[in-house]
């Protein structure tokens, strides 16, 4: 990665040289853009549903309605649904995005506006004819080119975003973990649009970290992001008090940048607090467990309906992969091997074997890391795309797992975890799972155990059904580009 020189000139005062002003530029045309896609997605839909109802017939139908009957439905539709949108925040610029809940809030969006729009003509126009299944078919398709046409501006702009057009200029406050976290993932997605220029240092000893230069130390902070004509600020020091934080905070206030925080795991913990009473005391519950009476029926009802779709419809593919690891290397066809799951009970987990059949003989338990020597050429595959995990839908099937969970280590590192890590043994409060919040959120391989433990935590407080569908549906798009499933 390019490095920044340190005697960039200072930042000229014109709105021209000034990157903020140029970003908010940036955003209007964007938002712009995006209003006017949303526009011909909803025009298209409902023309698309008109066709196909009543001049192709596909459907056939007893009385045929000429197009102005909907120009009422269409002009609602028009002006409903783009605030919808804006409602739930869909025209706001973001450098990362769950699809998940893009899809989900998109969904909403043109529900909400299709609802307006029949009320609406119904009330105006209630002696205009109009078909309910020509309505429906263009909610639907509505709703496809809506999520289409967004997706192909968001793939643009990370186009645009990796080849350098439209990034932001990124300062890390920090130099540990936290910080190197933070410039491992922007590095992992150019496409977020975040360009690194350094770090700012508790002290002046450091000059370089993680490959980036040290710009100076905290308490010139202003100086730096005026100088290096910063755009966005990451504070990664999980330890600063409050007062140092609320220091540093005040002295960007006046620059107009963008500053996030990256939580400490306390922080983290809070997040889904909640206040409560003990007649009459006021409390704020801090734990407060999720997963317990019918929302245990719930998500165990899940876990067997979709544990046995999955090991019906992909048996051929597992029958395969088995008949490969037997061909391709000596050993068994599966790892049977001791995790720790449910309020720390000990069950037997089982995979497709990936390694050498000898390869911890010398070693004992050693933790997986890139280019693992250990691993076979089919192995080093199935990792790759995680299909040695497929035979865990036994797991959860026989109740050992659930879909969604904390991912469940070997007792050797339990062990060793549970001694350093704050509220590490917590996240066997619940099943260990086939996947999790924090594998869906980049944690998996030799990442931080800190992070994972408090994404881990997250979860086991804040269960919804909700929740473990989406985690699903993101893990699919996850083991397709993972760069630390090895």
């Amino acid at each position: 990665m390019e490095l920044t020189r340190l005697d960039l000139p200072p930042q000229k005062k014109g709105d021209a040289d000034n990157p903020t002003s140029a970003a908010r530029t940036a955003i209007v045309h964007w938002t712009l853009a995006l209003l006017a896609a949303d526009l011909i997605a909803v025009l298209a839909g409902t023309i698309l549903a008109y066709v196909l109802r009543f001049p192709f017939d596909i459907i056939p139908y007893t009385e045929y309605h000429p197009l102005e009957n909907y120009y009422g439905y269409l002009a609602t539709m028009l002006i409903a649904t783009p605030i919808a949108i804006a409602t739930n925040n869909l025209y706001r610029p973001r450098r990362a995005i769950s699809w998940v809940d893009h899809v989900y809030l998109i969904f909403a969006s043109v529900s909400v506006g299709t609802a307006l729009a029949i009320v609406t003509s119904a009330i105006m126009w209630h002696d205009v004819s109009s078909s309910r299944l020509m309505v429906g078919m263009a909610w639907i398709f509505t709703i496809i080119l809506v999520v289409v046409e967004r997706a192909a501006i968001y793939h643009f702009q990370v186009a645009l975003r990796s080849r350098g057009v439209g990034t932001e200029r990124l300062l890390i406050v920090g130099t540990g973990e936290s910080a190197n976290l933070v410039i491992d993932r922007v590095r992992h997605s150019p496409g977020m649009g975040y360009r690194p220029i350094g770090f700012l240092a508790d002290s002046a000893e450091l000059s370089f970290a993680h490959g980036l230069p040290v710009l100076g130390t905290l308490d010139n902070i202003g100086t730096v992001i005026r100088r290096h004509q910063i755009h966005t600020v990451v504070i990664a020091m999980p330890t600063l008090s409050q007062r140092r934080l609320l220091d540093l905070v005040t002295q960007c206030s006046s620059d107009r940048v963008n500053i996030k925080v990256v939580p400490d795991l306390f922080q983290y913990m809070m997040s889904g607090v909640n206040t409560t009473d003990m007649n009459g005391l006021p409390l704020i519950s801090v734990k407060d467990v999720a997963l317990r009476g019918w929302n245990l029926v719930v998500k165990r009802a899940m876990d067997l309906v979709v544990s046995s779709l999955i090991l019906v419809l992909l048996s051929p593919i597992m029958l395969l992969i088995a008949i490969l690891v037997k061909l391709t290397s000596a050993g068994p066809v599966f790892l049977i091997q001791e995790r720790v799951g449910l309020d720390g009970r000990p069950f037997t987990i089982i995979k497709f074997r990936t390694m050498h059949a000898d390869a911890e003989r010398d070693t004992g338990a050693v933790w997986a890391r890139p280019g693992d020597p250990r691993r076979t050429w089919l192995g080093a595959f199935l990792r790759k795309y995680s299909l040695d995990e497929l035979p865990q839908f036994i797991n959860v099937l026989v109740g050992d797992m659930s879909l969604v969970g904390p991912r469940p280590e070997r007792p050797y590192f339990v062990e060793q975890f549970r001694k350093t890590i704050p509220r590490y043994f917590d996240r066997h409060s619940e099943k260990a799972g086939l996947t999790g919040w924090a594998q869906v959120n980049g944690l998996r391989g030799s990442t931080s155990i800190e992070e994972r433990t408090s994404y881990d935590l997250w979860y086991v407080e804040n269960w919804s059904i909700w929740l473990d569908i989406k985690i699903c549906l993101k893990t699919l798009f996850v083991v397709l580009k993972d760069p630390n499933a090895y």
